[in-house]
């Protein structure tokens, strides 16, 4: 087996009417798809005259004062510096020619439907992460037989839904979302067992999903800037700012990532964000906006007939640096009073981490709910007894 490789013209591959077949000797793989300038290509659908030049999605720029920002950005506005979340003002200025088209969200929700519907059939499972990334485990097979599984669907996308993409292939979810990442634009990255560890070293630890600017701080001050300078690190010395999320971070840099077995194909999140019309400058009026948004989103749980087991606050700060805090339920819970409450908890908790440091104001809030599973009979929890325990400040649940 090779290792860890790109391939942007993957060589053609026999098409198999699913899932490739078990070999002996072969072990679980993971592929995870990341559609590229995912709103950008379901805009180029419709419009091909739009083919190679720059396209930004997002609400066009004005003269008129504006909070709007970049939703997507074509490789050839990412030339000019444009990228996600960045303020429409910034990028005009940046990229003048760009062809603007404001977001129809319906559109990218049935598009996102259309590319699941294609992989499912060639996955034991498919697990949605996003409405652009997703992760399909094919089960106990060659690592050859599911990368060129991966060619096999890249094409397919490209053919029958015109949308590039991205995927990473590797033994757990959590390589082969770093693996896509590196593989973009359109390119299949191998990662086998035996190359993780040499495949993660001389990467940042920014890579790694779930670290943010506070994390990558953190380490920074501790000497650590990659993913090898991390797996060198004593642990111990990491626990006192980083928790549990020590463990998971130096055991992952090691090549032992921790990872819970998914096997559901229900979307694993839902959320709710808003960006406000002026920086919000004390707590209550983040936590205000942090109650709504927690009961629009239990109103949509209870219409859905879910349950959810992590809770997620993030802020955006007006230096668009961006923090979050989640915790993990004992058990699964419904209603709007538990997510409510506590959202309001960790958003109190984001805004007293801004203690000694120079008071910003915040941009944007979201709240999200993770480990979604369906309702079937009202749940007493344990969580009606004991008081919250934080997980994972910072970057919140994975």
């Amino acid at each position: 087996m090779t290792a860890a490789r790109s391939s942007h013209a993957p060589s053609t591959a026999r098409a198999l009417p699913g899932a490739p077949t078990p070999r002996p000797g072969s072990v679980d793989w993971v592929l995870y798809v990341d559609l590229d300038a995912y709103y950008v290509s379901c805009e180029r659908r419709d419009r091909p005259e739009l083919a190679g030049r720059p396209v930004i999605v997002g609400p066009p720029p004005s003269d008129e004062p504006s909070r709007g920002v970049v939703l997507s950005a074509s490789y050839e506005a990412r030339a000019f510096g444009v990228h996600s979340a960045m303020p429409t003002r910034i990028a005009a200025r940046l990229c003048p020619d760009a062809v603007w088209i404001p977001p129809e969200f319906a559109k990218y929700e049935r598009v996102a439907q259309e590319v699941r519907d294609l992989l499912r059939p060639h996955a034991r499972t498919l697990v949605p992460y996003s409405i652009d990334e997703c992760a399909l485990l094919v089960g106990d097979v060659s690592g050859e037989a599911a990368r060129e599984l991966a060619g096999r669907l890249q094409r397919e996308l490209l053919e029958r839904l015109r949308l590039g993409a991205s995927i990473g292939v590797a033994t757990s979810r959590t390589v082969a979302k770093i693996a896509s990442d590196r593989a973009k634009p359109g390119g299949v990255l191998l990662v086998p067992p035996s190359e993780v560890v040499a495949f993660l070293a001389p990467l940042p630890v920014r890579a790694i999903p779930g670290v943010g600017p506070r994390t990558e701080e953190i380490l920074a001050r501790h000497g650590i800037k990659t993913i090898g300078e991390l797996a060198a690190h004593r642990t111990t010395e990491l626990l006192r700012e980083l928790g549990g999320f020590a463990h998971e971070l130096v055991d992952l840099a090691r090549g032992v990532p921790h990872e819970v077995p998914e096997e559901r194909g229900e979307p694993r999140s839902r959320s709710a964000d808003r960006t406000l019309a002026e920086d919000a400058r004390s707590a209550d009026e983040v936590v205000a906006v942090v109650r709504r948004l927690a009961g629009e989103l239990a109103r949509s749980l209870e219409t859905e007939g879910l349950r959810y087991g992590a809770v997620v606050v993030a802020l955006r700060w007006s230096d668009f640096d961006r923090t979050q805090r989640g915790r993990t339920l004992s058990a699964s819970r419904e209603g709007s009073e538990a997510l409510v409450d506590e959202a309001d908890r960790l958003a109190r908790g984001l805004w007293a981490d801004e203690r000694g440091r120079k008071r910003r104001g915040v941009r944007t809030v979201s709240v999200r709910v993770e480990r979604l599973s369906d309702r079937r009979q009202r749940q007493v929890s344990l969580d009606d007894f004991a008081p919250p325990r934080s997980v994972r400040e910072d970057e919140g649940v994975r």
